[in-house]
């Protein structure tokens, strides 16, 4: 559930990173800013005295060169915010995934609307519901209502979301996609070559149980996606054989978004959230 106090922590947080960028990029010509803006354009290399906190470390370790990302100054791009709502997000011994993944959304509507743009976003599951674009904090409102007011339920077909939604992206955008991606990989692997050329970044959203499994002796465990009740034993062998098989799973992915140029971020719903942000933004 999202509360008017995250909302006001939020507006506390994008006056600090405002003040962060402008302060060390105000001499920047204004069609191209290094370090300001949510949209990446391209690099160009290092030179002394550039901020360190630009520097893509990623491009450095494929090249062994220093590289710093430009953005986009342009104000009128559009940001697109996909939220997973089937039920497995619903999970979640403390704070709820979806409740998370939720205020990292609003996070990055607030951040758009600071900045003049427009956003627009969506939950889906078996199916999508879509929301116009528009400019201003009554969206921000709408959203805000409706993710507290989604029922976490079905199953995460999230290639049939991005095709569908791909239809209403027009030019090159910022796209963020939130999700446990608890699911068969190949559906993931399409869904993330459906995007497309745009400026994507790939959010997941786990438990700290399901990315350390710390259950173990006899339980009766539930699919939260098929209601399937399972009896079982979880031993020593089995926690390592489910650790194994999720970090070749979160590799997966993460090599996919490195082959596509896309940032994936895999985040515990017990890291502080606007930690999280500065993780994401950096």
């Amino acid at each position: 559930m999202i509360d008017t106090t995250f909302l006001d922590q939020l507006k506390r947080f994008s006056l600090i990173i405002n003040k962060r960028v402008t302060s060390s990029y105000s001499g920047e010509k204004k069609s191209v800013a290094e370090g300001r803006g949510l949209i990446f354009k391209d690099h160009r290399m290092y030179a002394r005295g550039d901020d360190i906190r630009l520097i893509d470390w990623k491009v450095f370790a494929r090249t062994d060169d220093l590289y710093v990302k430009r953005y986009e100054e342009e104000r009128n791009l559009s940001v697109h915010i996909l939220i997973d709502g089937s039920a497995s997000m619903n999970y979640g011994k403390g704070l709820k995934k979806f409740d998370y993944a939720s205020m990292i959304g609003v996070g990055f509507a607030y951040l758009a609307l600071r900045d003049n743009e427009k956003f627009q976003f969506c939950t889906f599951s078996d199916s999508l519901e879509l929301f116009k674009p528009k400019r201003g904090m009554n969206q921000l409102a709408g959203m805000v209502m409706h993710l507290n007011n989604t029922k976490k339920e079905g199953n995460s077909k999230i290639y049939e979301a991005v095709a569908k939604y791909k239809k209403v992206i027009g030019s090159r955008s910022l796209i963020i996609l939130i999700s446990d991606f608890l699911i068969n990989i190949d559906e993931i692997k399409a869904a993330l070559y459906r995007l497309g050329d745009h400026e994507i970044k790939v959010i997941q959203v786990l438990d700290p149980v399901e990315s350390d499994l710390t259950l173990e002796g006899d339980l009766k465990l539930m699919d939260s996606e098929t209601k399937e009740l399972l009896k079982t034993h979880i031993s020593p062998r089995l926690r390592m054989e489910y650790q194994s098989k999720l970090n070749r799973h979160m590799n997966e992915i993460s090599d996919t978004c490195n082959k596509l140029g896309i940032d994936f971020y895999s985040i515990t719903t017990n890291t502080p959230i606007f930690d999280a942000f500065y993780k994401i933004l950096r």
